[in-house]
């Protein structure tokens, strides 16, 4: 997969990335993504590259914008994630309703007459 992410948002790429940080195993993570482990990888090198290679801001105004900007990213990044999830959740949910409805409606027994 060398589409470094062009397939996916920088909002989930960066929130893939911070969920690297707190995940119990990248294998786990990567599945519950559905991208290959090595991509997050890729990812987090490509989004988190030593500070040398970064321009610095010309003025305290551009530090103060790229900070806040990184900090929105992240956040929407973690928002995009929550929508996945959520989105999913749903999904099996109303699967799940289907599966139920179509089985086969009520049971067709008597009532004993005592």
């Amino acid at each position: 997969m060398a589409n470094n992410g062009v397939r996916y948002g920088e909002a989930f790429r960066l929130a893939a990335v911070e969920r690297m940080k707190s995940c119990e195993t990248i294998v786990g993570l990567a599945k519950e993504l559905g991208i290959d482990r090595r991509q997050l990888y890729r990812w987090r090198a490509l989004l988190e590259e030593p500070d040398s290679l970064r321009p610095e801001p010309a003025t305290e105004q551009e530090f103060l914008l790229r900070a806040e900007n990184a900090q929105l990213k992240r956040a929407l990044g973690e928002m995009a994630l929550e929508a996945d999830f959520f989105k999913g959740a749903l999904h099996k949910i109303t699967a799940r309703r289907q599966s139920l409805s179509n089985s086969g409606g009520t049971a067709s027994t008597n009532r004993s007459k005592n």
